[in-house]
């Protein structure tokens, strides 16, 4: 079930979104039958990555909740408003970032872009089922 997006308006202040939907959105989290946030992004957030996930595994744990990133990686530093982020990483300092406030959130990470996929922890899980059950066949 959706309930809400974040928004970071132009910027990628992640805590300023995650705070309004957790303190925001969720003050009556008994009406709420979310178990999950989902951030879809193109790039680093401007705070560093273990203020981050520190304040995610707080959050989580407090309403049983999960935060899930999809980044889509683009080739460009510049967004489509021609706005230069804060703080810049390339694109894999940017999935390992999100990888870490993943596991903090007991999430899920999906990195993709124009050429595919490029990492998937429900692709990871499903190639591995899929291996398993070949062994097992093979026995």
């Amino acid at each position: 079930r959706w309930v809400l997006s974040l928004q970071c308006k132009g910027s990628r202040n992640f805590m300023s979104a995650l705070r309004r939907a957790v303190e925001v959105d969720f003050k009556d989290k008994d009406k709420h039958k979310s178990q999950g946030l989902y951030l879809l992004t193109t790039g680093i957030p401007d705070q560093e990555t273990h203020t981050i996930s520190a304040y995610v595994a707080e959050v989580c744990r407090g309403f049983d909740l999960q935060l899930h990133v999809c980044l889509f990686s683009v080739t460009e530093d510049v967004d489509s408003n021609g706005i230069i982020p804060a703080r810049y990483a390339n694109p894999t300092e940017t999935a390992t970032a999100f990888k870490e406030i993943v596991q903090a959130a007991n999430g899920r990470f999906h990195w993709f872009g124009e050429a595919g996929i490029f990492e998937s922890n429900d692709i990871t899980v499903i190639l591995s089922e899929m291996e398993k059950a070949n062994n097992y066949s093979q026995k």
